[in-house]
Parts: C-alpha cells; sequence; structure tokens
C-alpha cells in the first residue's frame, strides 16, 4: 500500500514546473511581441509564439493588463529608481534632462514600453505607481528649476507630459529611420523650455490634470482600454 504514495506526491511538483515553464514562455513571447508591434499585439499571436494554446495564455493571464504587468514590472522599477535619483540632483535642469534621456532611450528601444510611458492603460498598477512617481519627479524638478532660474515661468507640469508624451509617440519611428535622431528632437524642445527662450504669452491656457489624463486615454492602446 505505501509503493504509490511516492508517485503520487511527486506529481503536483512537475505540474507546478510545467506551469512556471508555460507562464516563462509567455512573458518572453509577449516582450518579443509588445516590442515590435505595441501593446496591442495579438494574444493569439503571443500564445502561439509561446507553443501554447490560448486558454493556457487566460489561465494564467485574465486580461492583457495582467500581461503587461508581468512583462513591464521589472523594467518599471528601474524608471522608479532612475526618478529618485533625478530629484537627489542639486541642478534641477540637469536631473530633468538627465532623467528625460533616460526615459527616452527606453521608448526608442521598445515599442511597447513607449505604448507604457506616453499613454493611461487601465489595470495595471505597477505603471499606475510610475505615472503617479514620474509627474511627482517632473513636478518637482520643474519647480525647483524655475526657482533656480533655468526655466521659463509659464511652463507648467502638464505642458510638459503632454509634450513629453507627444514627441514620446513618435520616438521608436525615429529610432527605425535613424537611430540617434530622437535625442535632436528632445533637445530641441528642451531648450524651448528655457529661461530666456519665452516669447508672447501661450495662446491658450494649460491642461488641467484631468484633461491630461483624458488625453493619454485617448492616445493609448485600443486593446488596452
Amino acid at each position: 500500500m505505501s509503493g504509490p504514495e511516492p508517485a503520487v506526491a511527486r506529481r503536483p511538483p512537475a505540474l507546478r514546473r510545467d506551469a512556471r515553464r508555460n507562464r516563462e514562455l509567455l512573458t518572453t513571447a509577449a516582450r518579443e511581441a509588445f516590442a515590435e508591434q505595441g501593446l496591442d499585439a495579438p494574444l493569439d499571436e503571443i500564445a502561439r509564439r509561446a507553443g501554447v494554446g490560448n486558454a493556457t495564455l487566460y489561465r494564467h493571464f485574465p486580461n492583457r493588463a495582467a500581461l503587461i504587468e508581468a512583462v513591464f514590472r521589472d523594467s518599471l522599477a528601474g524608471t522608479l529608481r532612475a526618478g529618485e535619483l533625478a530629484r537627489e540632483s542639486e541642478d534641477a535642469w540637469a536631473g530633468l534632462t538627465g532623467y528625460l534621456d533616460t526615459v527616452f532611450a527606453g521608448l526608442a528601444a521598445d515599442r511597447g514600453t513607449t505604448d507604457l510611458m506616453t499613454t493611461a492603460i487601465q489595470g495595471v498598477s505597477s505603471l499606475e505607481a510610475l505615472h503617479v512617481s514620474n509627474r511627482e519627479t517632473v513636478d518637482l524638478l520643474l519647480g525647483r528649476a524655475r526657482r533656480q532660474g533655468t526655466v521659463r515661468g509659464d511652463v507648467t507640469t502638464e505642458d510638459l507630459l503632454f509634450s513629453l508624451a507627444a514627441l514620446g509617440r513618435a520616438v521608436p519611428a525615429l529610432a527605425a529611420t535613424a537611430p540617434a535622431s530622437w535625442r535632436r528632437y528632445l533637445a530641441l524642445f528642451l531648450d524651448g523650455l528655457r529661461a530666456g527662450a519665452a516669447g508672447p504669452a501661450l495662446p491658450a491656457p494649460p491642461l488641467t490634470p484631468d484633461e491630461l489624463g483624458g488625453v493619454l486615454r485617448g492616445l493609448g492602446p485600443t486593446s488596452a482600454r
């Protein structure tokens, strides 16, 4: 009677190993598909790349947001750390431009990262935390730069976040055509923020935080809304 027990006891770990392997295959396939196609990449194609069925994908990731969270959690944590380091800079302009250079380098490397950083996607908790942190970083450094006299006084946090999102959407296409060209356009944009660059009064009021959120949701991948 004691003979079959070891075989029965060994079976669940084997299943868990299979489940871990399938999850790893799915996240690897999703990372590749998102990098190539953005966050609208079809889930059916991701399952096919991973060599599993759709049912297996949904067993591990009940929706697209859960898959996005699993794929990008580590890279989002890295961006959070970059923001924390930027806040420590005594020279606010240097901290802000260095932080944005780091963020845009990530956009140039990966279309999925571009979708994440330049849009609003509901249900991805680490992304929501990053957006909060990103806003706090930009707001803190922009305010400090105003006090240091290095940035024009009529630029708001919403102005900067919207402009960066709009420019960021073009970065993958720029990088695919001329890999370093995004640095030129980021530099041109940032140069327009410097103190002394202001001309006539800006022709319309800045976006409110709620308006900015609506714009970013409108820019987002259709399948992630």
